[in-house]
């Protein structure tokens, strides 16, 4: 029997993964030159929102886990960021954008609520 981490469990862990495929899906079409600008730092931080939820609910210390949920955030604010500018420059369409917006909000909502039952835990 393979053992399953409580973090795999949580819903906005699964769609935080999904996030990442969806961004990876889109910098393939990014120009060569981009490779290790936009697009390697599009992937650094779209990696680091499920890292960052599986390390933070990981910990024991439940304020340790609301500063890694904390970055998980950030990290997923700066995937959404970067996505506005790789529009911007040409390199993703609007239909595009508008295609992983509404993951990014929910999983951003999701993120929230972890974050609001963790500090009500205070």
């Amino acid at each position: 029997m393979t053992k399953i981490y409580h973090f795999e469990k949580l819903d906005v862990w699964q769609q935080s993964r999904q996030v990442v495929v969806a961004v990876y899906n889109l910098v393939k079409k990014f120009p060569v030159d981009e490779r290790f600008g936009l697009c390697d730092q599009m992937r650094r931080a779209a990696i680091s929102v499920p890292s960052n939820i599986a390390e933070g609910v990981s910990r024991v210390a439940v304020k340790e886990t609301i500063h890694f949920l904390e970055i998980a955030f950030g990290s997923l604010m700066e995937v959404y960021c970067q996505l506005q500018i790789a529009m911007d420059l040409g390199y993703i369409t609007e239909e595009e954008f508008n295609q992983i917006k509404p993951l990014i909000q929910s999983t951003s909502n999701m993120l929230n609520g972890l974050h609001r039952a963790k500090k009500n835990q205070l």
